[in-house]
């Protein structure tokens, strides 16, 4: 379980999908199960599914969301998702 004091998402850092984490694949996405805080999240779209799925590959979160082709416009919200997705330990920064 996490402390209190958290890291703060800094997208131009590498993340990855944490390995607790399982995805299933679902028409509107994905559930996100982690095993280790039996914590099940939605992730809504299956673009924002390859996103999570690509983290581990890319050198930064900018770079794999224009690897994935999210629209510019739609950039803030993706960032605001993955910042969540950070916070609850579905996503963690690779070291």
């Amino acid at each position: 379980m996490r402390g209190l004091l958290t890291a703060v998402f800094e997208p131009d850092q590498p993340y990855r999908c944490s390995p607790r984490v399982a995805l299933r694949p679902e028409p509107f996405g994905a559930l996100a199960y982690d095993f280790g805080t039996r914590r099940l999240s939605f992730l809504k779209t299956k673009l924002l599914v390859e996103v999570v799925r690509t983290l581990g590959e890319q050198p930064d979160v900018h770079t794999t969301l224009d690897e994935a082709g999210v629209p510019e416009d739609q950039r803030p919200s993706y960032l605001k998702a993955l910042e969540g997705l950070e916070r609850t330990g579905t996503i963690e920064r690779r070291t």
